[in-house]
C-alpha cells in the first residue's frame, strides 16, 4: 500500500509550536519523497510514492521534542509506474480515493533516539476513514543554506521510516494463491525522504 508515506506522511498545515525558539519549514516537492513499499506474491517487494502533499514542521530550536508535524497526502497522486495497478489502488478495493482524498498525519509526542539528531515521532495517521497511531523513527540534518545566488535559502533534511497494517485502515482486500499464500501482504513499510525549507 502506498503510504508512506505512509513520508510518511504530507499533512495540512496547522497551526503548529509557536515561541521565540521555534522556526518553521516547509516540504520542498521538489526533494522529497513519500514512498512506501508492500510484499507481492510472497516474493519481491512493490514500491510507490505519493507526488502530491503538503507539510509544515515547526522545530522548537531549544528542545526538539516540543517540535511538531503536519502533513496531508493527496491519495489519488498514488504512483506505482503501473497505471493498470494505480487504478485498482485508488478503487474502492484499496484505498477508495473518491471517498477519502487526503490521508494525514499529526504528530503528538517526539522523543529523542538512541543516536544524536534522531527521534521517535508519534502521530495520528487518518487514511480510508480511519485514524490510528503510528510511530516514524526520524533523523534530522543540520541546516545548511543555499549559495548567495540561489537565493540564501536554508535547508534541512529528514529521514523517517514506519511499519503498519494495513487491516488496521480497513484496506483489506485481498486474493490467495492456488499453492497458499496470498498476492498482497498486510505490513506497509513507510519510507520518507525528505527536505525542508526554512520559511
Amino acid at each position: 500500500m502506498r503510504v508512506t508515506a505512509f513520508a510518511l506522511l504530507t499533512f495540512a498545515p496547522l497551526a503548529l509550536a509557536t515561541g521565540a525558539h521555534a522556526s518553521e519549514w516547509a516540504l520542498d516537492p521538489e526533494h522529497t519523497e513519500i514512498g512506501f513499499s508492500v510484499r507481492h506474491m510472497m516474493v519481491t517487494d512493490v514500491r510507490g510514492v505519493f507526488e502530491k502533499y503538503t507539510g509544515t514542521i515547526t522545530v522548537d530550536d531549544k528542545d526538539a521534542t516540543k517540535s511538531k508535524v503536519a502533513v496531508e497526502i493527496d491519495v489519488a497522486s498514488i504512483n506505482t509506474r503501473v497505471a493498470k495497478r494505480d487504478t485498482h489502488l485508488k478503487s474502492p478495493e484499496f484505498f477508495d480515493a473518491a471517498k477519502f482524498p487526503k490521508m494525514t498525519f499529526t504528530s503528538t509526542k517526539i522523543e529523542k533516539g538512541a543516536a544524536a539528531n534522531t527521534f521517535k515521532v508519534t502521530g495520528d495517521l487518518s487514511m480510508h476513514g480511519v485514524t490510528k497511531p503510528v510511530v516514524l523513527d526520524v533523523s534530522l540534518s543540520d541546516e545548511w543554506q543555499d549559495p548567495k545566488e540561489w537565493g540564501g535559502r536554508t535547508h534541512r533534511g529528514i529521514k523517517a521510516t514506519a511499519k503498519l497494517n494495513r487491516l488496521d485502515y480497513g484496506v483489506s482486500w485481498q486474493t490467495k494463491l492456488d499453492k497458499g499464500g496470498v498476492v498482497v501482504g498486510d505490513e506497509v513499510t513507510i519510507t520518507i525522504n525528505a527536505e525542508l525549507i526554512k520559511k
